[in-house]
């Protein structure tokens, strides 16, 4: 059985096994602010989900994560439901998420019904990366 509910300060240890590139700053934020989503299967953490607001505004899932030996069993495909539901909830028309051109992640984003809507190419020396579909949804 799964479940899904906010991230909590005492999700830290799991939540920096997935997550590689959140500061100890901005999990804070995320707790505080409940742009954090655990999913748990028989109430052991399995998954996470986090987002921000785009323009101050619009929702953009920033990581998707489920644990590799739990990939493959709709736990992704649960989660971003849930955080769509929430947003709609919240009064939002529209979420957004990202992914490198490299990634299979944009392919399970489109099942879902995420459409490109943009990119990012970031040249920089230093900070170059392929190519960052950007994907949008209606809710």
């Amino acid at each position: 059985m799964i479940t899904i509910r906010y991230v909590t300060k005492e999700d830290k240890k799991f939540w920096f096994e997935l997550d590689k590139h959140l500061s100890d700053e901005e999990f804070e934020k995320k707790v505080r602010d409940k742009q954090g989503y655990v999913l748990l299967e028989d109430n052991e953490p399995a998954g996470i989900l986090r987002y921000n607001l785009f323009w101050d505004n619009t929702p953009f899932c920033t990581m998707l994560y489920i644990r590799k030996e739990r990939q493959k069993s709709g736990y992704g495909r649960s989660l971003m439901k849930y955080w769509e539901d929430d947003m709609k909830r919240l009064g939002y028309g529209m979420v957004l998420t990202s992914t490198r051109e490299d990634e299979e992640a944009q392919h399970f984003y489109r099942k879902l019904g995420y459409t490109d809507c943009g990119s990012l190419n970031i040249t920089y020396p230093g900070f170059e990366q392929p190519l960052e579909l950007i994907l949008g949804k209606g809710l």
